[in-house]
């Protein structure tokens, strides 16, 4: 029993000596505290940057993709064999020439069978008009005569227009694809044949944000890069959508560019500069030293020692900078770290960081 005693003496001696301690360490804290001002406090060690004024470009960064100038897949508007084939794959054509042709020889059957029936029903409109002159026929049979005259005309005329289709041609300039047929394929309006491209110049095609919509300008420079490689391009905007998609919130813009060096690559994806608009005598500071407060955000300036609290006007954003329009001045050193546990007044140390470019 006497050790079970001394057990919880023991314990209740060391749980005193522990309170005490505790009591005597928060009581010569809070006399420190009492004693000391701000300027006894020692000074916090942050990062700054001295701000001066410059101008701002305003860009966004957009996938878009590249397109042919022109491009169609050629298809035969009449079914039959294809009796010759006039193009070689990978060449340059022109406007109009025949590529492909068909074989017309039942075509051309008719077209005789329908001359005849055309000369004859002209003949027979010509006696028919005779003798309605001189009163030998009613008016009614003339009528019946000239309306097979142009019947069988119009007749002519539609089969000379099937056989003027046996001839494939070229709509227009440019570079012939790889073909899908033979000499000796049937080929019907379905069957493709080959596809034609002008590319000369190209399309680049792509999306803005409907809250860019507004500054997208006919004539506008965008730059643009190909994925994987490493040279610029420039294209002028020259159309837009008349109106932003309701499912995406974007604007559709396209935009041209000269393609006679042929790098252009039709159907490859392009990632699109656009320059919206430019701010003089703005001023850059990083995004980390902008704190946001009730009606607006503030800044840290170091004077004289000691943070000083500055309200700013901030504008656009980028990924690593915010452009304030208003409450710095050329000079200014602006705290970039630890901002979120300063106040106004506090003393600082400040290591003056060059400006990310």
């Amino acid at each position: 029993m006497k050790i079970k005693y001394l057990v919880y003496v023991l314990l209740i001696a060391g749980l005193g000596a522990l309170i005490y301690y505790r009591i005597s360490e928060n009581k010569k804290a809070g006399e420190e505290g009492k004693g000391g001002g701000p300027g006894d406090k020692k000074p916090v060690a942050v990062n700054a940057i001295v701000v001066n004024p410059e101008d701002f470009s305003n860009t966004i960064s957009l996938s878009g993709s590249i397109d042919a100038n022109e491009q169609v897949q050629l298809t035969s508007e009449v079914s039959g064999i294809a009796e010759k084939i006039f193009f070689t794959e990978g060449a340059t054509v022109k406007q109009g020439q025949v590529l492909v042709k068909i074989n017309d020889i039942e075509l051309r059957a008719q077209a005789n069978e329908a001359a005849t029936k055309q000369k004859l029903a002209a003949e027979n409109e010509r006696r028919a008009r005779l003798l309605l002159q001189k009163e030998a026929i009613s008016q009614e049979e003339y009528d019946i005569a000239s309306a097979d005259f142009k019947t069988a005309q119009a007749q002519t005329q539609l089969i000379t227009a099937q056989i003027a289709k046996t001839s494939i041609r070229a709509p227009f300039s440019g570079v012939i694809g790889l073909r899908n047929i033979s000499p000796g394929t049937y080929v019907t309006p379905q069957t493709i044949i080959t596809t034609l491209v002008n590319s000369s110049n190209v399309k680049i095609t792509f999306s803005v944000p409907e809250k860019y919509a507004s500054q997208i300008k006919l004539g506008t420079t965008v730059t643009f890069t190909l994925a994987g490689g490493s040279g610029k391009y420039s294209a002028k905007v020259y159309a837009t959508e008349p109106a932003v998609d309701v499912s995406t919130r974007t604007l559709r813009v396209r935009a041209v560019a000269d393609n006679a060096n042929g790098k252009l690559i039709p159907g490859t994806f392009a990632d699109v500069l656009l320059l919206l608009d430019k701010t003089a005598d703005a001023y850059m500071i990083p995004t980390e030293a902008v704190v946001p407060v009730q009606g607006g955000k503030k800044v840290y300036v170091y004077r004289n020692g000691k943070a000083d609290e500055i309200k700013i006007t901030a504008g656009t954003r980028t990924a690593t900078d915010v452009v304030v329009l208003d409450g710095l001045k050329a000079g200014d050193t602006v705290i970039t770290s630890g901002v979120l546990a300063l106040k106004k007044d506090a003393p600082v140390k400040v290591t003056i960081t060059p400006k990310k470019q």
